[in-house]
């Protein structure tokens, strides 16, 4: 009985360990990059729930909502920062947080009756496609950059960022920075912290 014990205290001592390092890394990216952070931790938290014997659907949905907790206050702290440097366009960033807030709640519901299989094969399809787009996109970056005016894009790109947040447990800033920079018109600066404004929605 004391040896089961203490061979739980140790996994739970290790499983701790493992959050607190991932949670710094997140927090770097976080300020750095505008994106949450999710694409580390939800394969971090499903690897070591899965290793302690947790059910693989549990522990599929456990870093979800996990992730997504973390997201929040990360998101928030890298917000402040970028705030500071004058560079969150704020109506284009809580049209697409509020927008994505929707697609969030859809994509969580979805979620919370998915098999876990589904959900971590959509995870690794979204995670595959934002790393190859990055790889082969030519710089990201226009020569005369003009923001997007008009509201209607920024719901639209919106609802689907929070869609594929609410199914993946991820903010949803590793696809939004380039769409925002490609599709939008967006510097990258002003991508990188106009996305902790709409992942920070989307984490809530």
């Amino acid at each position: 009985m004391q040896l089961a014990l203490a061979m739980i205290a140790e996994s739970m001592l290790i499983y701790i360990l493992i959050l607190l390092l991932t949670g710094m890394v997140v927090g770097f990216a976080c300020g750095m990059l505008g994106v949450g952070g999710g694409f580390i931790m939800v394969p971090v938290q499903i690897w070591a729930l899965t290793s302690m014997g947790v059910d693989p659907t549990l522990s599929t949905r456990v870093a979800f909502g996990t992730s997504l907790a973390v997201i929040l206050p990360t998101s928030l702290c890298g917000c402040h920062g970028h705030i500071c440097q004058g560079v969150v366009l704020w109506r284009q960033g809580v049209t697409l947080g509020l927008s994505g807030l929707v697609g969030a709640l859809l994509g969580g519901t979805i979620a919370a009756h998915a098999p876990g299989e589904l959900l971590r094969m959509i995870f690794g399809l979204v995670i595959l496609a934002g790393a190859l787009r990055m790889i082969f996109a030519r710089e990201l970056r226009r020569s005369r950059p003009q923001v997007v005016e008009g509201l209607v894009p920024y719901v639209l790109w919106g609802v689907a960022i929070g869609l594929i947040s609410g199914l993946t447990g991820i903010g949803g800033g590793v696809i939004l920075v380039p769409a925002m920079v490609i599709a939008m018109g967006f510097t990258m600066y002003q991508a990188v912290g106009t996305s902790t404004v709409a992942i920070a929605f989307n984490a809530m």
